[in-house]
This record gives structure tokens, sequence and C-alpha cells, in this order.
């Protein structure tokens, strides 16, 4: 723990920018590869004359499923052997550079539904890799923060993310995709084959693997702490049998740790509804046309942006806890807002109200855990944030659908993710805020 005290005397604010520069690159695989190109070119072209009954997008949809079961299952661990072993650094640098190749040998998907499960393998392992990159990640935020400063560094990463997907966007969009005709955007590249969707995916792993380089130069490791004797040297079954005593120790030491992440899990899924079904909301109910919802989508990811760099300096004021309640409460207010207005005004002006309050409730979550978790215990308690993350990503997609259907109107749907959204902050209330130095270290048992 002194290791560490001392380690955070150091930082410096070169340190805070690398850390921050990797969730700059880390956007290309999240809004690049996953969300807005790669996977809808696997969708919409490459597997647009898949023969069978089975669409593209349903083998797209069990591909990421499958590979978010995997996550779920292996993130404690993997974050366990993290800290066990003192490897932050290396095991960050590894999986990086696992998710830049994999990005990168998706070049070779050409747009021929024979090429469909090529791309579905490399997109359901990068999905993998990226999220068990993000355990030792998030682990190393307090190794680039102090206690005073844990809410503002992590607001800066989550900025940094934003800002990073949007500026690579605009290249991808205006630079390779724009346009109509057999070649695309400013460079005039070719579309035959999907030539033009294939080089972007390769710029995207070029911007990885370039932003990603600095936190492992300018970082240090973490210092070897005691905080979890036995696993490094356990194995896969010893690896399951450690986490499970530190889960019965953590329920009978510090239950404030297990509540937060329950709480957290739901409300970070209500949140990412929010941008999750934003665009098809806005088409579908406000009347945007498809061409502006890019615009919206930009300008979305920078108020978030925003709002998580203004609310880390609050959080380190007023505390994380205060951060995330009032930002879920005000998304809840906007959002109610949302269903009973119309038209494409009223959408820009509390949808963006709306994403305003995104960025500041995930980042303080972020500094929140990190205040709860013990010295050496952050790569496992991230790696169970992930998990709990993923085991409720299926409450607002469930949700919305249900108010659809059930009410008969796509506007209803929202009222699906502010029920979400309600059900976290009611379970945040009852988690207890962490104080500024950040958690006491529980007393452990010596494993056999």
């Amino acid at each position: 723990m002194r290791g560490m005290s001392e380690a955070n005397a150091r930082v410096g604010r070169g340190q805070v920018v690398a850390w921050g520069l990797w969730d700059w690159g880390s956007a290309s695989f999240n809004a690049v590869i996953t969300t807005f190109v790669f996977a809808v070119y696997l969708t919409d072209s490459v597997g647009d004359d898949l023969p069978g009954d089975i669409s593209a997008s349903a083998w797209l949809g069990w591909a990421l499923g499958f590979a978010g079961l995997i996550v779920a299952l292996t993130a404690p661990i993997t974050g366990q052997r993290f800290d066990a072993t003192a490897n932050r650094k290396r095991s960050l640098g590894l999986m990086t550079a696992v998710v830049v190749v994999l990005t990168a040998a998706m070049f070779f998907v050409r747009d021929e539904y024979s090429y469909l499960w090529l791309g579905l393998v490399l997109l359901a392992l990068g999905s993998v890799f990226f999220e068990l990159a993000t355990v030792p990640y998030n682990a190393m935020l307090r190794q680039v923060s102090t206690p005073a400063t844990l809410g503002r560094v992590s607001g800066f990463g989550w900025a940094m993310g934003y800002f990073g997907g949007i500026f690579l966007l605009l290249i991808c969009y205006f630079g390779f995709i724009a346009g109509d005709g057999p070649e695309r955007g400013l460079f005039g590249v070719a579309t035959e084959g999907g030539l033009n969707i294939r080089l972007v995916v390769l710029l995207a792993a070029v911007w990885f693997a370039v932003f990603a380089l600095p936190v492992l130069f300018a970082v240090p490791e973490a210092p070897r702490t005691r905080a979890d004797p036995g696993a490094a040297s356990a194995g896969l079954l010893g690896s399951y049998r450690v986490l499970w005593r530190d889960l019965r120790e953590l329920w009978a030491l510090d239950r404030a740790v297990i509540g937060f992440l329950l709480a957290s899990a739901v409300f970070r899924d209500g949140l990412a509804g929010v941008f999750a079904f934003g665009a098809v909301l806005a088409v579908q109910v406000y009347g945007i046309s498809e061409s502006d919802v890019l615009l919206f989508g930009i300008a979305a990811n920078v108020v978030a942006a925003l709002g998580a760099i203004v609310a880390g300096r609050l959080d380190d004021r007023v505390g994380p806890k205060r951060v995330i309640a009032v930002s879920l409460l005000s998304a809840v207010v906007a959002g109610a807002v949302l269903l009973v207005v119309s038209g494409a005004a009223m959408f820009w002006i509390f949808g963006l109200a709306l994403t305003l309050f995104v960025g500041p409730a995930q980042a303080s979550a972020r500094s929140f855990l990190v205040r709860l978790t013990p010295p050496g215990r952050e790569g496992q308690l991230f790696g169970l944030y992930t998990t709990t993350g993923r085991a409720a990503s299926f409450l607002a997609p469930t949700l919305f659908g249900l108010f659809v259907w059930g009410f008969g109107a796509d506007r209803a749907g929202i009222g699906g993710l502010l029920v979400v959204l309600v059900a976290g902050l009611v379970a945040l209330l009852f988690v207890p805020a962490p104080d500024a130095s950040g958690s006491k270290e529980p007393a452990r048992t010596p494993v056999a």
C-alpha cells in the first residue's frame, strides 16, 4: 500500500495524458468496428445475399452474445491474475496488440457472403480481447491519479474516448464513405469488394496501435501487493475458487462493493440503451432525417464528453455518488420530457440534454469503484465490474422492446429505458458513499 501511495505521489500530467490516449485510440474499435462501420458492413453488404432463413444480423447478434458470455466468465479471474502477478501494463499491451491484429485482419473480409463467417469470428474474438483489455486499463486509474483527482482523471479518460471516436468517424466518413457511385470519399476509394470499408478497418487498427503506445511507456507497472495471496499460482479452477472466496469475503466485510457492482450494472445498461436506441427513435419518432442522425450522434458524443470533464471535477469535490445520482435523475427528467414532446427540434434539445448526463454517470461509476476497492485488488474488481455489466446487458433492450410492444408505439420504448435508469438509481441510493481516501483493505485468509 505504501508503494502505491509513493507511486501516486509521482503522478504527472504526462502519465494522465498517456493513459487517456488509450481511451482515445480504443474508440476506433468501439465506434468504427462494433457500432457504425464494420458491423453494419457485415450485415448490410457482406451478408446481404446470405442463403437460408437466418439473417446476417441474427448471426451477428449470436456471435457477439457468445463473445459476451466468454467475457463474463473470464474477466474476474483475468483481473485477479493481473493483480496477483503485478503485470497489468504487460497484459494491457498484449491484449491491445491482439485486438489490433484481429482488427487489421478484418481487411480480408470481402463483400461476399462466404466471408461473413471470417468477419463474425474476427469481430467476436476482437470483442472478447477488447473487453478483457479494459480490465487492466481501468485498474490503472489509481496509478495515474490521487484520491483528490480520481474523478477528474476518470472523466478525462471518458472524454478522450468520446472525442477520439468523433474525430476518427469524421475522417472515415468524409475520407472513405461519403458520396455515391463506384468511388467514395475525398480519397476516391473504390467500393468494389468493399475496399473502402476494408481500408477504414486498417485505419482503425493503426489508430488504436499508435495511441495505445504512450501508456505502455509513460505509466510504470503497479507494485506487487499482498492483496490476493495464492491467485498468481492458482490454475483455472483454482482461480474460480479464489474468486468465490473473495466474493464471500466481500459480502461478509464490505457489502458496499457488491451493492455498487449490482447497482452500476443496472444503470450502466440503461445509459448504454440511450445511445443504442437513440438513432432509431430520432428517425422513427421525431422525424430526423437519416443523413442528420450522424450529425446528432456527433453532437451527442461531444455533449457527453464535455459533461464527463465538468462532472469529473465535481466528483472530486462532492463525491461520485452524488454526481451519479444527480446525473441519473436529470437523465430521467429529460427522458420523461421526450415521452410527451414531438418534432426534430424538441429531440435535439432534450435528446442532447439526456446525453449530457451519460458521460458523467459513466465516468463517476469508474471512480466510485476505485474508491471502494482495496489497493492491489483493482483488476479483480474491474473484472467483476465487466462481468456484472454483461450479466445485466439484457435489461434495457428487453424493456425497450416490451414497452414498444405493449403500448404499440416506438416512443413508448423510452419508458422502458427510464425504468432501467430509475431502478439503477434506487439501487445506488442504498450503497454507502466511499470516503475520499478510498476503502480499507479487508483482512485476508491465506489460501492453501
